[in-house]
């Protein structure tokens, strides 16, 4: 059975405060595969690939991030999972 697939864009905040490490740290706690990254405008953009619930619990973790960071907004696309990824990466 296929899960789901959120790519994300998410704006504050979010670079130099461990963002990338903790969602890296929080996917894999939730059984996520996909990917995050920081932006050159300084957003970070992830896609996460899991069950529903698991995707869902992810994009609630993005609302606050790492405890240094402030999220001010998320910007999310649904799509079907592709089924594609290992595992869950950091991309620098």
């Amino acid at each position: 059975m296929k899960g789901t697939r959120a790519h994300v864009i998410i704006s504050g905040k979010v670079q130099g405060v461990f963002f990338r490490a903790e969602t890296h740290r929080a996917a894999v706690a939730h059984g996520i595969k996909g990917w995050v990254k920081n932006r050159p405008e300084g957003t970070v953009e992830a896609v996460f690939e899991g069950t529903q619930e698991a995707v869902a619990a992810m994009l609630e973790w993005c609302k606050k991030g790492s405890s240094s960071a402030r999220v001010d907004d998320i910007d999310v696309k649904w799509d079907e999972a592709r089924e594609g990824f290992i595992d869950f990466k950091i991309i620098y």
